[in-house]
């Protein structure tokens, strides 16, 4: 089997998590908690993360954060954009909330500063992927904005593989990237009904850390390479040790030039 490292590629991180300075520490302490792990970056803002991906030379990052309550809404999209006019290697995912009084004007307003998509946190919500709240944002970004959704958790149920699948039936235009190979700790129901296509992508965020490399590579040939792209869920892990656990998996050269960039510019439109 031959052997890579980072280096041999260019690298998109399709998943990392900022935050403003004064609630970082916190925000990620948060996340710990509710998942119940050791977060491998005790602050998980800007600075942190360039410095994180600067291991592998990573060119581009998709960041974002969530909106728990609607009034969050409007400053974390001031706050992402702000972060992306900074630095111009980060791809900035908007925050929303199925509670947001104007759900079509803050996508107006989303688009007109220059931020790529969505991101939605169902279980942080406490909004189930297939509710009429989450239908209103969808009506509001189809053909318009992708969406990056936490997929699964077998504490929640909030973001079923069941629900996504029905979510891509009823919205046929809707492109989707669907977190943590489409099933946080909820693989098996997502390897059931769902499968990469025209509209659907999978991050290997927080998952090929999470079981065995045969069960990886299974995985990742159901939904395709082509569909499947890199991800680290900073600040939760470190992305060298991201990186090289998906070059231990054995894909050829040019698969891993697609999971670690080509299909990620593909879908941005870059």
């Amino acid at each position: 089997m031959e052997t890579f490292t980072p280096q041999d590629f260019e690298i998109y991180d399709m998943h990392a998590h900022i935050f403003p300075h004064k609630i970082s520490e916190k925000a990620t302490l948060s996340i710990g908690k509710f998942y119940d792990i050791n977060m491998h970056y005790s602050i998980g803002e800007s600075e942190r993360l360039l410095e994180a991906e600067a291991q592998i030379g990573t060119k581009r990052m998709l960041v974002c954060s969530v909106a728990t309550t609607p009034k969050q809404v409007v400053s974390i999209n001031d706050f992402i954009h702000s972060e992306c006019e900074a630095h111009p290697e980060m791809i900035g995912f908007a925050a929303m909330h199925g509670d947001y009084e104007d759900i079509p004007g803050e996508v107006d307003r989303i688009i007109a500063m220059g931020l790529k998509g969505i991101k939605l946190h169902s279980d942080f919500q406490r909004t189930p992927l297939d509710s009429p709240k989450s239908y209103k944002i969808y009506e509001a970004i189809e053909g318009r904005l992708p969406v990056l959704v936490h997929m699964g958790d077998y504490r929640h149920d909030y973001s079923h593989p069941t629900m996504l699948a029905q979510v891509m039936r009823d919205f046929p235009k809707l492109k989707v990237l669907a977190s943590h190979l489409g099933g946080y700790g909820a693989w098996d129901e997502a390897e059931a009904v769902l499968k990469g296509g025209e509209n659907i992508r999978f991050d290997t965020s927080s998952s090929v850390c999470l079981m065995s490399p045969e069960r990886a590579v299974r995985l990742i040939n159901h939904y395709g390479v082509d569909c499947c792209m890199f991800g680290t869920d900073f600040p939760m892990w470190d992305p060298k040790k991201e990186a090289e656990l998906l070059l231990s998996l054995g894909f050829t050269y040019e698969q891993y030039k697609k999971m670690f960039s080509e299909n990620a510019k593909a879908f941005l439109g870059l």
